[in-house]
Parts: structure tokens; C-alpha cells; sequence
């Protein structure tokens, strides 16, 4: 007879979390080992009629608990706010507005979830696993579409009594930046009137081009263009200048140790040097300035932020 070795048993990896990035056109699930390492990933479709979003995300959380064999901590990041008293969603690329998503996801899956903003969840994974690591506080700041971000500190994010903390793009628009160049206040997808994203966003950086050029200049093709004496180079002076007076001022306001930069404008080579000069010329004469640093996480950092802040609320939390 023949003998066989044994085969040896294929050992699964310990799961710590699910995180789920859940957006405008995808929910993606990722779930995360006890060194923070991807294990699986599973995406669909965000649907467009509420009752099948509620019920794609609780199907994700029931793949995510197959898989560990147990029920993991959930996170769940995503665009907007939840009324700390109401527990509604604000939220304007879901299908949620006005209805009690968090509670609502928890009730499908017979238990509590942390649901956090997505920027939020940027923020903490930059801090504790990212290229915030040994800093503090730091202040993670997600620049694209929108203009938003968190604060940390001791690894954990700092939430207060509204839930606003973070919605830095809804600040004025920095007044050197308008009345330097004569700018029109322009409403707000928030419903204010002048909010810094306006202009400091990457559709913003577009609005500003118009604004002084009269043509329309994509981020990428400012960026392209720059240090060639053209057009360009008057938009990026004039965003450069803007974004250090909203940056000098949650550094008045916050005093971060570092400020760590995501989002579609975070690809901008030069970008950190450029507004660390920019910067330093407006602070405060014989003070320095944070350090301005490019996120690590990737396309990993919202989930795996959102799966942070599950483990931080072991109990479950409705909003985050």
C-alpha cells in the first residue's frame, strides 16, 4: 500500500474587521487580518431605491461573516453627515437623505455598526496605519470633489457633540483669495453661500481657472501646465495662495503636528512643496508650519479607517 503524507491543514488568517467604502456607484467590503492586511474584497452595485441598498450592504456583512466564520466588527464610511439626535442621513450620491440609514443597516443584520464619514475614515487610517503614524494631532484632508477631513489624536478620532468636526470645506472661502481677485460668492452644494470648496476643490480649481483665465482648466491640465509662463501658472499661484490661508487656519484653530493629504489632487506632483511654501509665507512671523504629508493608504484607507472605528466602539455605534 502506498502511503500518502498527511496533508497538512491550510490555515486561515485571523479577520479583525470589516470596512465598507460605501459610495455614489459602488459599496466595496474589505475585510482586514490582525495586521491590517486586505484578505478579501467584494464589490456591487449601490443600488438607487433604499429598501435594496439596506439590503446589498447587509448581504455584503453576511459575506464578510461567512468568511471569518463569526459576526466581525462592521464599519461603514461614506459621504455625509447622520443627525446625532435624529439619525438621519444627509447624504447627496445616496439614496438616504432623510432616512435612518445606520439604524436601519443594524436592524437588517440583527446587530450594531459604526457608521462614520468617509472622510472621517480617511483621517483615522492615515493617523494610526498611514502616513500619520508617530505624528500628533493630525488632521487628514481629503481634496477632490468635495473638501473634507478629520482630526486624531492618540489614534483616535475626535467626534463632538454635532458630528461636524471635519466639514472644513464649509468654512468661508479665505476673503484674500476673493477679494484678491475680485471673485464672485458662489452657492455651496451644502446651501451656503462662498464655502472654501467652492474654490479650493478640484471643480473648484476649474471655477477659479474660469474665473481668471475665462477658460476651463482641468486640475490635470493646471498642473501640466505650470512653471511655462502661461495661464496656468497664475491659477496655481492664486489655489496655492488660497489653500494656505485655509490651511494656516485649522492650524490656528487645531495646531496639528501634520496634515496628511488625500483625494484626486493629492496626485499633483510638488503638491506638499508647494503648499508648505505657500504656507509659510502667511503664518505667523518665526513660527513654522505643520508637516504636509501625502496619505499611504490608497484606495484601501476608507474601509480600513471605517474598520478602525468599529473596533474603537466594540459596542456598536449608529453614527461615528
Amino acid at each position: 500500500m502506498q502511503c500518502h503524507p498527511q496533508e497538512k491543514p491550510r490555515l486561515v488568517p485571523l479577520m479583525r474587521a470589516v470596512g465598507i467604502d460605501l459610495g455614489g456607484t459602488k459599496i466595496e467590503a474589505q475585510v482586514f487580518d490582525a495586521q491590517w492586511n486586505v484578505v478579501q474584497i467584494r464589490r456591487l452595485e449601490t443600488p438607487q431605491v433604499y429598501a435594496h441598498l439596506v439590503e446589498q450592504i447587509a448581504k455584503l456583512i453576511g459575506w464578510a461573516d461567512g468568511l471569518a466564520g463569526d459576526a466581525l466588527p462592521v464599519g461603514i464610511g461614506a459621504a455625509g453627515l447622520v443627525h446625532p439626535q435624529t439619525g438621519q442621513a444627509l447624504t447627496a450620491n445616496l439614496v438616504a437623505s432623510g432616512r435612518s440609514l445606520p439604524a436601519d443597516i443594524a436592524t437588517a443584520i440583527g446587530r450594531p455598526i459604526t457608521y462614520v464619514n468617509d472622510c472621517r475614515a480617511f483621517a483615522l487610517s492615515e493617523a494610526v496605519l498611514g502616513a500619520g503614524q508617530g505624528y500628533d494631532p493630525v488632521i487628514g484632508l481629503i481634496i477632490g470633489t468635495g473638501l473634507g477631513g478629520g482630526i486624531c489624536s492618540q489614534s483616535k478620532l475626535l467626534t463632538g457633540a454635532l458630528g461636524l468636526g471635519g466639514e472644513f470645506g464649509h468654512v468661508a472661502a479665505p476673503a484674500t483669495l476673493t477679494s484678491a481677485y475680485n471673485l464672485p460668492l458662489v452657492p455651496c452644494g451644502c446651501g451656503r453661500l462662498g464655502c472654501a470648496e467652492t474654490y479650493l476643490s478640484g471643480p473648484g480649481m476649474t471655477r477659479l481657472a474660469l474665473a481668471l483665465t475665462g477658460h476651463n482648466m482641468t486640475p490635470p491640465q493646471v498642473a501640466a501646465g505650470r512653471g511655462k509662463g502661461g495661464a496656468e501658472d497664475k491659477v496655481w499661484a492664486a489655489w496655492c495662495a488660497g489653500m494656505a490661508e485655509f490651511l494656516l487656519g485649522l492650524t490656528l484653530n487645531i495646531d496639528p503636528e501634520a496634515i496628511i493629504i488625500g483625494g484626486g489632487l493629492s496626485a499633483i506632483s510638488g503638491l506638499c512643496d508647494d503648499l508648505s511654501a505657500a504656507m509659510q509665507a502667511v503664518q505667523l512671523p518665526g513660527y513654522g508650519i505643520p508637516k504636509l504629508l501625502l496619505a499611504q493608504g490608497g484606495a484601501a484607507s476608507g474601509a480600513r479607517g471605517a474598520a478602525l472605528a468599529a473596533l474603537a466602539k466594540p459596542s456598536g455605534s449608529q453614527y461615528g
